[in-house]
């Protein structure tokens, strides 16, 4: 496609007291980001609740699965097409021939190897992979038709947020999303909850408790960005990259990494949704929140929105504007169109279709 579409989010998100991403030590993960310490919430956990997110967006098929499994997941489409065939065997062979490596477990002979890494594959690979084994009862396969199985038809989560092969960069995917790591919009400091549990079963003479603990958290207003590839995912998708764009946007805005979620029950939704469309580049306005939102009686949410805002407009001024913008809540109204989030997906997946149609028509 010659011309380039890219659709940027940008959310403002107020969580109360929560740890949705802790570090090695159990402490909410932070960084400091123009002299002041931030919460931070790690752009892979996002990811991973999109994910599961996608789970009730898309068809379980069009969902990958990331995976050490692989030679069983493989078996399993083999089994399907061949229910008198060594599955396993086969599994194992057709993906070495992709030149996936396997780790050997004496203590585990009976069980399937699992691979060396982690692998992400889609349902229609492992079917492909599947076809070609059965294909081939000798279990001689070709490396190349093998690993042009695993490099065709990603799934819809491959596509968008990529995948990387230690064992064969041949089977790397270049992701068509990228996501940032959240971070306050002001200065954050750590607190500690002491908490108790007690012994249901103990004696009435004793009154001390059955447990100590602590647990750290802290509260604070996020901004989230995350922005995608419209020109490269749909190269990847070859079908309905619209509605991927939509379930994309719909899921960065409705997940939730689930930390402690038991504990502290911290789920919310963005105070501010803001999705604009750029022909020239993606673009990240986290620089609104070097300087640290200072809180005030009104909290962070209003002042946040007011920084985003200033922030857009004088680099609109500097640079070049979205060719669209939209809006979801109260503060972003001047710079671009407001809506409900159920409008503002229509309108996006409206304004991906068009922008499909028309780069289709130039490219012929």
């Amino acid at each position: 496609m010659k011309n380039r579409m890219y659709v940027d989010f940008h959310v403002l998100q107020t969580v109360p007291p929560s740890c949705v991403n802790r570090d090695d030590i159990g402490q909410p993960k932070t960084a400091v980001y123009g002299g002041s310490l931030r919460a931070r919430v790690s752009s892979q956990a996002w990811k991973h609740a999109m994910r599961r997110k996608f789970l009730e967006l898309f068809p379980e098929e069009q969902v990958g699965k990331r995976t050490k499994k692989l030679v069983d997941f493989v078996a399993e489409y083999i089994a399907q097409e061949d229910p008198a065939a060594n599955a396993v065997q086969m599994a194992q062979k057709v993906l070495e021939a992709a030149k996936l490596k396997f780790k050997e477990d004496a203590k585990k002979a009976d069980k399937s190897p699992e691979a060396e890494a982690l692998f992400f594959i889609s349902c229609a690979q492992a079917k492909a992979l599947a076809h070609i084994a059965v294909a081939h009862p000798d279990m001689k396969y070709d490396a190349e038709e093998c690993k042009k199985a695993l490099q065709e038809n990603p799934s819809v989560d491959i596509a968008l947020f990529g995948r990387m092969a230690a064992s064969n960069p041949e089977l790397n995917t270049d992701a068509s999303a990228q996501v940032a790591h959240a971070i306050s919009t002001h200065a954050v400091s750590n607190e500690y909850d002491y908490f108790t549990a007690v012994d249901d079963c103990s004696g009435e003479d004793n009154t001390g408790a059955g447990h100590l603990g602590t647990v750290e958290y802290n509260s604070s207003t996020l901004y989230r960005y995350a922005t995608v590839n419209v020109a490269d995912l749909a190269q990847k998708l070859h079908g309905d990259t619209a509605m991927a764009v939509r379930e994309f946007a719909e899921a960065f805005v409705r997940s939730m990494p689930t930390g402690k979620q038991n504990s502290f029950a911290n789920a919310t939704l963005p105070d501010v949704v803001y999705v604009t469309v750029r022909k020239d580049q993606p673009l990240n306005l986290c620089g609104a929140f070097e300087k640290a939102v200072r809180p005030s009686v009104n909290g962070n949410a209003g002042p946040s929105a007011a920084a985003l805002k200033q922030y857009a407009e004088n680099l609109y001024e500097d640079y070049d504007a979205p060719v669209k913008a939209m809006t979801v809540g109260k503060g972003m109204e001047e710079i671009a169109v407001k809506m409900s989030f159920h409008e503002l997906l229509d309108a996006l997946e409206e304004e991906v279709s068009g922008y499909l149609t028309d780069s289709a028509k130039e490219d012929q």
